[in-house]
């Protein structure tokens, strides 16, 4: 645990996976509310469609940490940063939309579809 909240590993257990660079994902949530909730599911289920194994999720509570919001200059919530690889990207809502996730986190050029 962190002081932020809650952490989670994308570690698969599977080998030869380390030559793909891994994402460390931070999402900003305002405690349970709906939108928050949904950001998180939304948040798991496509790292472990797209990315399992290669990502770690911090999430960050803003009603418990406030102040945490000013480091990476939080506006709204839920909000996902990528860390890493940079450079720095910031996705803001409730993930719903996949594709515009994907093409977010540059995992996918914009246009272009599938799994």
């Amino acid at each position: 645990m962190t002081a932020g909240g809650t952490t989670r590993n994308g570690q698969s257990g599977s080998e030869g996976q380390d030559d793909q660079e891994k994402l460390d994902l931070r999402l900003y949530v305002a405690g349970k509310s709906p939108k928050s909730m949904q950001a998180i599911e939304n948040l798991r289920r496509l790292c472990e469609q797209y990315l399992p194994g290669r990502y770690h999720i911090e999430l960050i509570d803003l009603v418990e940490h406030p102040k945490l919001a000013r480091g990476d200059e939080i506006i709204a919530v839920p909000t996902l940063v990528r860390r890493l690889p940079e450079p720095i990207r910031k996705i803001i809502g409730d993930l719903s939309d996949t594709e515009q996730v994907l093409v977010g986190l540059q995992l996918r050029p914009k246009g272009v579809h599938g799994p």
